[in-house]
């Protein structure tokens, strides 16, 4: 193509010009931009108080200061926070933004295409944004494709932490398969999609992890045990060998990242931490044991609290009666968690684990926020949410981790501007981030009307304060 003798000039003209503008001025138009939030009181992503009558500015996509004391920032924006608390956006640690569908995991099998999928998981991004949520480790389904595209903005959402396939046996809890599929790679939709990821012994897992770490991945998901929401894996499954975790646990020390494993028994959990793997998803028979060796392994666990609410019967993944059926079981055998979390204390971390409909995963995240608090306490639930989570989304190291300048989940100097802003004190009252009671009877909703800014890498995404 041969563009206009005159669109040349215009560029030589321009550039011309550019050159001759004075320092100061072109400095001056590169500064970043200032925000300066006035009388905050804070929630630093840790602390069982909060910092009252504080400012805090915000420099680029950074927080620059944070004081008691007035700020000189001339050319700020400035932001009143009449008191309101700041704090740090929400992280959820487990989050399955592509692999979702109206009935669950089966519907994405048998009753979805790409199109569905990909336009499903761009609303699923900007929902969980509007809820507060400005991160989320997405473990199983997504891959560096969601990332990219809210980085470059072309969609809104939240930043993304993405695990890409599932890395389990067939027959697990990774296999959606139905019972008239052969054992054949690519066989299943999701499996040609990178969903999924079936593998049979050591040297598959090793491919299926390189594979993800290619795709995008900041961490690896493996299927250890079976699950509750999906056909024909027993829960009690203990799925891979040694051989296996301990593949993927050298591909992601290769790349200086970690392995969070699906493990529901306390045998699991033990074998998974004796190889290596740092988080524990779900973990529902932990117990003093496995505390033990999750403190001398540094390793985290990683909860929804909505598997021991009564109310999980009823939402669309689990309506099959063969699921159902390992629910009861399953809830039998957990019974004593939320005993042996509160006697033990690890190191904890939030996760909404929602595979429905956007509908039903507003609901979801609304209750599962005040479970939580219900029952661990606000702190608790606050705590597990902001600062520890930071702490597992920098355990995908230097190389992997696509968000370095600063850490993630709290307020303090040099740390990502991730910042909301809410009437009230969440540490008294959880219901100003979007908690409710109820679950499946609760309004709908447009996002939080008591988050009154939400603000992401410095840009905020919604200010009802003018």
């Amino acid at each position: 193509m041969t563009f206009p003798r005159s669109w040349a000039a215009a560029a030589v003209l321009a550039a011309g010009t550019l050159a001759t503008l004075p320092t100061a001025l072109r400095a001056q138009e590169a500064a970043p931009p200032q925000i300066l939030f006035t009388n905050v009181n804070i929630f630093d992503g840790y602390a069982s108080t909060l910092q009252e009558g504080m400012s805090v500015l915000v420099e680029g996509n950074l927080i620059k200061t944070i004081s008691s004391g007035a700020i000189e920032a001339p050319g700020a924006k400035v932001i009143d926070g009449s008191g309101r608390t700041l704090m740090p956006g929400l992280i959820d640690l487990h989050s399955h933004l592509l692999a979702s569908g109206d009935q669950g995991l089966v519907d994405i099998e048998a009753n979805l295409t790409w199109e569905d999928l990909a336009l499903r998981m761009a609303g699923m991004a900007r929902l969980w944004l509007a809820e507060g949520f400005t991160t989320v480790r997405d473990m199983g389904g997504a891959c560096g494709g969601l990332r990219r595209q809210i980085d470059q903005g072309i969609i809104d959402g939240p930043r993304v932490y993405p695990s890409c396939a599932w890395i389990g046996p067939p027959g697990g809890h990774s296999d959606m398969r139905n019972y008239t599929m052969p054992q054949t790679p690519g066989v299943s939709q999701v499996e040609r999609l990178g969903i999924t990821a079936n593998v049979n012994g050591a040297e598959d897992v090793t491919a299926a992890a390189r594979q993800n770490f290619m795709q995008g991945a900041t961490q690896l998901k493996i299927m250890q045990t079976g699950g509750v929401a999906s056909l024909f894996d027993p829960w009690q499954l203990n799925g891979l060998n040694e051989d296996e975790i301990a593949a993927a646990v050298a591909i992601a020390d290769n790349y200086g990242s970690y392995v969070g494993a699906h493990s529901y028994t306390k045998d699991a959990m033990l074998r998974a931490l004796q190889m290596g793997v740092k988080t524990i998803e779900h973990g529902f028979m932990f117990d003093g044991d496995v505390a033990a060796l999750m403190e001398e392994k540094g390793a985290y666990l990683v909860t929804q609290m909505t598997s021991m609410a009564p109310g999980l019967a009823e939402i669309g993944a689990l309506q099959d009666p063969r699921t159902a059926y390992k629910l009861q079981t399953a809830q039998a055998a957990f019974r004593d968690y939320v005993e042996h979390v509160r006697a033990f204390t690890p190191k904890f971390g939030f996760m909404i684990d929602c595979v429905g409909s956007p509908e039903n995963c507003e609901k979801q995240i609304a209750y599962e926020k005040w479970l939580h608090a219900e029952f661990f306490g606000n702190h608790h639930m606050l705590k597990a949410a902001t600062g520890t989570a930071g702490e597992v989304l920098a355990l995908s190291g230097d190389v992997m981790n696509p968000y370095v300048e600063g850490p993630i989940g709290v307020i303090q100097e040099g740390a990502y501007a991730d910042i909301l802003l809410v009437d009230g004190d969440p540490l008294e009252d959880i219901s100003v981030i979007g908690a409710v009671d109820t679950w499946f009877d609760a309004p709908d909703r447009d996002g939080v009307e008591t988050i009154r800014i939400i603000m992401k890498d410095g840009v905020i995404y919604k200010n009802t304060l003018d």
